[in-house]
């Protein structure tokens, strides 16, 4: 597992536990020195006005989802055992996530 990589398992949201599609933002060294993983959850409910915390991604297709999505800075703490890989965001998606989780830790 890498920074970037899209995931799917059994994931809480804001309404409820489901299988759903994540990406990891964990760094390479915490994935190095820990057994968890940090994921901000994939959502198909895309927002008409995308807040500061939102990506909605270009290459959805490329990335292995199954429909159009948004990246959203819901952060996950989720053993990676739980965790299966689908994909990986493309380079453009994967730094508009990022931008997300700076804005949204002021990082």
């Amino acid at each position: 597992m890498k920074p970037g990589d899209v995931v799917v398992g059994m994931l809480p949201g804001a309404v409820e536990t489901k299988v759903r599609p994540a990406v990891i933002i964990a760094s390479e060294g915490y994935l190095r020195e820990r057994p968890d993983v940090l994921v901000g959850i994939l959502t198909t409910n895309i927002p008409r006005h995308p807040s500061a915390t939102d990506h909605v991604l270009q290459d959805w297709k490329a990335a292995g989802l199954r429909a159009e999505s948004c990246f959203r800075v819901f952060v996950i703490t989720i053993h990676r055992s739980e965790l299966t890989v689908v994909g990986r965001l493309s380079v453009r998606d994967w730094e508009g996530a990022l931008t997300c989780v700076r804005h949204a830790f002021g990082v």
